[in-house]
């Protein structure tokens, strides 16, 4: 098992001044980072690198951010364009930073949520394959996988749990599709989220670790010891990733709704959550 965090926590854009946070990371005891990319241009990927591995640690993977104009379902063509040019941007991104994994909701914009009629949503579903087939056959010329991450049902009113992402993937029928897990996100939306686990099996390429509210792990109400298990069952020993918030980072605590401090910074609830999923998981 290997142990990332998600640079969300500490930066909103994450821009090559924040390579500096690297040490810190090592120091704390991460195996790598999990890079939040907001656009094309905001790193020189060759310093990045260069700066992780004089620190010990290896990018995990890339992860992706979907606002209005990127969005497989949008509304208008370019929306649909601009998903598509943004996640080519990410898969190169992985290569150049020598990861082979891009996580994240690819499906659609994130807080995109409403109740349409079954005709609208198989309309969308299609919409959604056909781009992940365009998506995954770049992908599969470039070595990367793309984990796909369900969300709770105030972020999206798409893809909710493992079985959705599941079916999705058979529907693309690409090798490059896998699934990304979130205990956050099962906390709210699967009946189980041990059985979840068990589900994805030899699909589940990312778990993201964060508690109920969004703090720390090991430090609220997840099924820790049941996914564990599960993990275990399924032989699972890729990344864990610590993918928690505070209101430190305005512009992300806005966009998931974190509006009280559940640690006293953001390198201490890293810390926390590090050191109980390590209990836990290894």
């Amino acid at each position: 098992m290997k142990y990332g965090i998600n640079t969300l926590l500490f930066a909103g854009t994450f821009t090559d001044e924040d390579a500096t946070l690297f040490p810190m990371f090592k120091e704390a005891g991460f195996d790598g980072v999990e890079i939040a990319l907001e656009k094309k241009g905001d790193l020189d990927y060759g310093r990045v690198l260069e700066t992780l591995e004089a620190s010990g640690l290896v990018c995990s993977s890339i992860c992706g951010l979907y606002g209005p104009n990127r969005d497989l379902r949008g509304e208008k063509p370019e929306y649909v364009r601009g998903a598509i040019e943004y996640m080519k941007d990410c898969i190169d991104a992985c290569v150049a930073l020598r990861t082979n994994l891009f996580v994240g909701p690819h499906y659609s914009a994130v807080g995109r949520a409403d109740l349409v009629p079954d005709d609208e949503r198989t309309r969308q579903w299609q919409m959604v394959v056909q781009g992940l087939k365009e998506i995954s056959a770049y992908a599969e010329g470039k070595g990367v996988y793309l984990a796909l991450e369900p969300l709770n049902r105030f972020e999206t009113d798409f893809l909710n749990v493992c079985a959705q992402a599941l079916r999705l993937i058979e529907d693309v029928g690409s090798p490059m599709l896998k699934v990304h897990l979130d205990t956050f996100h099962m906390n709210i939306e699967e009946k189980s989220s041990a059985q979840a686990v068990l589900d994805a099996g030899e699909h589940l390429m990312m778990l993201h670790g964060s508690e109920n509210d969004r703090g720390a792990p090991g430090t609220g109400q997840v099924h820790w010891q049941a996914v564990a298990e599960a993990v275990r069952k399924i032989g699972y020993d890729g990344w864990v990733v610590v993918e928690s918030f505070t209101p430190e980072v305005k512009v992300i605590a806005r966009a998931a709704s974190i509006w009280r401090q559940t640690e006293k910074d953001g390198i201490t609830l890293a810390r926390k959550g590090l050191e109980f999923l390590k209990k836990t998981f290894t």
